[in-house]
């Protein structure tokens, strides 16, 4: 055996085989089912949850891969729109109109402390045209399970800002706007 990938029959919620339309048993990798990955995923959030316990934390977190992967999307985000905005602004006044003005409106206006579900239907329309809304609800889903927007959406847009942070920077660099030769 070694390291050869291992198969087992496929069984259904209740146990059962389930079968090829052939008539045969349908076989799956045994490291490839989405019952392990949940198992591991569990017992994963299980032991992390049991160390904020033990260290005096009233937290729980039950996806920490993900809520891993929104805090770097987040922080390497912001992080190049702060590079963004360094480079676009003239002083220092205008260094903060960016956050005073657009993202602190933004953040509170996304569901930081409330869930957008809340808003009437036309203001839940218009709040998905805010991004913080999927960076927020990416963050509350990793948490607790409860999110405004499927997690799926929440990194797609998350990993769209990226991009779109690291074409800004890329054209910046191209181009030489506002950089000193």
């Amino acid at each position: 055996e070694g390291f050869a990938r291992k198969y087992e029959v496929a069984r259904d919620r209740d146990g059962n085989v389930v079968y090829r339309p052939d008539g045969k048993p349908r076989y799956e990798a045994l490291a490839g089912p989405m019952k392990h990955l949940v198992e591991w995923r569990r017992s994963w959030a299980e032991v992390t949850n049991a160390h904020l316990a033990a260290a005096g934390l009233d937290l729980r977190i039950d996806h920490p891969v993900w809520m891993f992967a929104f805090l770097v999307l987040t922080a390497v985000s912001f992080s190049l729109l702060g590079f963004i905005i360094g480079i676009w602004a003239q002083g220092f006044e205008q260094l903060q109109v960016i956050p005073l003005l657009v993202v602190t409106p933004l953040t509170f206006l996304g569901g930081t402390f409330y869930s957008v579900n809340v808003l009437p239907p036309t203001w839940q329309k218009i709040t998905l045209f805010n991004p913080l809304v999927y960076l927020i609800s990416g963050f509350r889903w990793s948490f607790y399970s409860i999110a405004d927007v499927h997690v799926a959406i929440s990194a797609a847009v998350a990993i769209g800002f990226l991009l779109l942070c690291l074409v800004a920077i890329w054209w910046i660099f191209r181009t030489g706007y506002r950089l000193k030769s």
